[in-house]
């Protein structure tokens, strides 16, 4: 049986719109197909009607039946249709802070549990598994601080994060009045941070002003833009193509810390994947899928 509380049912049911029943815009065929293509998985099976039939009462009684790995799983495949959906009907986004509310549920489940999400093939890290639990549960900390407090945190979160998987994180510091959040070494390059936990994605405003600190430095200078709310597709869109930053998002460091990832492996395909195709952003299961 999963971890999932009654009051994170209430967040589910906001995210996937489960007020009267339904599931998203899921028809009885295309929920079934969607959880018999993207996780194996016989929703119509008797067990998870316990309470109901109705698409709704179906899936808050899966997610409260499977263990906590399932549940994450499922959580993940939901959310990524969801946001497809959400862009192709272009509509804007209605629930306060939901990426960032969603990881923090997904975090707590994914310390639950005794993997996390296996869904990709990344190669295993040598660093110490108690310090990677150690960090998931503090990142779930951060998320009940103060914006103030919590800002300054998941700078120092971050820095940690770079030394346990021995990237040589430096603390934030200021160079010409201006204010950089950090730096960290992979493979012999130097990365610029900038790190933000806020309400509303980032957009391409601070895009734009993080790239133009990175430009001003050395030639050989990159930068990693860490937004835990994410990033604003029209903000992506309009930062263009060809710049020297990558970005990860609260959903990528879930992924890292619930599936002990290596750090440097996954920004260095994120790196690559920049080059090739001049995208600085790329979820994580997409950098590993076969």
């Amino acid at each position: 049986m999963s971890s999932i509380r009654s009051i994170d049912i209430l967040l589910i049911d906001d995210l996937f719109e489960m007020g009267s029943g339904y599931v998203l815009n899921f028809s009885d065929r295309t929920f079934a197909e969607f959880f018999a293509r993207e996780l194996e998985i016989d929703i119509g099976d008797a067990t998870y009607a316990r309470n109901g039939g109705s698409k709704a009462k179906r899936l808050r009684c899966f997610l409260q039946t499977v263990d906590d790995t399932t549940a994450v799983r499922t959580l993940h495949a939901l959310w990524e249709y969801r946001e497809a959906l959400r862009l192709h009907q272009q509509r804007e986004e209605s629930i306060i802070n939901a990426e960032s509310r969603l990881n923090i549920l997904i975090q707590r489940l994914s310390n639950d549990s005794d993997g996390g999400i296996k869904a990709t093939s990344a190669p295993p890290i040598k660093t110490d598994s108690g310090r990677i639990r150690q960090l998931g549960r503090e990142l779930v900390t951060i998320s009940e601080l103060a914006p103030q407090a919590r800002g300054y945190s998941f700078e120092q979160f971050l820095k940690s994060l770079f030394d346990v998987h021995g990237m040589e994180g430096r603390e934030p510091f200021r160079v010409r009045g201006e204010q950089i959040d950090g730096s960290f070494q992979l493979e012999g390059e130097t990365y610029l941070l900038e790190a933000k936990w806020q309400n509303s994605p980032t957009g391409v405003a601070e895009l734009h002003a993080f790239n133009g600190k990175v430009e001003e430095k050395a030639a050989w200078a990159r930068g990693l833009f860490v937004s835990y709310s994410g990033f604003t597709e029209d903000g992506l869109h309009a930062f263009g193509r060809g710049k020297r930053l990558i970005c990860m998002d609260g959903y990528d460091l879930s992924e890292i810390l619930s599936q002990e990832l290596s750090l440097a492996d996954v920004l260095k395909r994120k790196a690559r994947r920049a080059a090739e195709t001049g995208f600085p952003f790329v979820r994580i299961r997409d950098l590993y899928a076969a």
